[in-house]
């Protein structure tokens, strides 16, 4: 009988909770469909989400226009499998048993849609990775 649990969940944080992490979360929402339960969130999230980014994803086909940038909270951390940093720094606060990755990724704040689309195709790189081995984890 086929379950309807999660596989993981995923906590994606950088600063303004406006470009990376909402990529991210994009691409992991779009490629893992409900199979991974999906969060964002930012130590000081901006007023919206950055338009190069929202231009730069829906190139690929992913819509992320309608996502507004969410404050990191302690909660949403101890919620997540996967607590994955994009430059918040010591802002993330850490707990036990949670699997932390940093991911050195430029900023695209303030950048055009030329300068966000390598940012936009490492995190894809980088997400198509992370299904991967949460698809490996589940198998054993």
């Amino acid at each position: 009988m086929p379950t309807t649990a999660t596989a993981a969940s995923v906590l994606f944080v950088c600063v303004h909770n406006a470009g990376r992490s909402q990529m991210a979360a994009g691409f992991l929402s779009h490629l893992a469909g409900d199979r991974i339960e999906v969060r964002s969130a930012g130590s000081l999230p901006a007023e919206q989400v950055n338009p190069a980014a929202v231009e730069a994803m829906k190139e690929v086909g992913i819509d992320i226009s309608g996502q507004t940038p969410k404050v990191l909270t302690t909660e949403a951390v101890q919620a997540s499998d996967y607590v994955i940093t994009m430059g918040c720094g010591d802002a993330c606060p850490i707990f036990p048993g949670k699997k932390y990755l940093d991911w050195a990724l430029d900023d695209p704040a303030g950048k055009g849609v030329e300068a966000v689309r390598p940012i936009r195709d490492e995190i894809k790189t980088r997400i198509q990775a992370l299904i991967a081995e949460i698809d490996a984890r589940q198998e054993s």
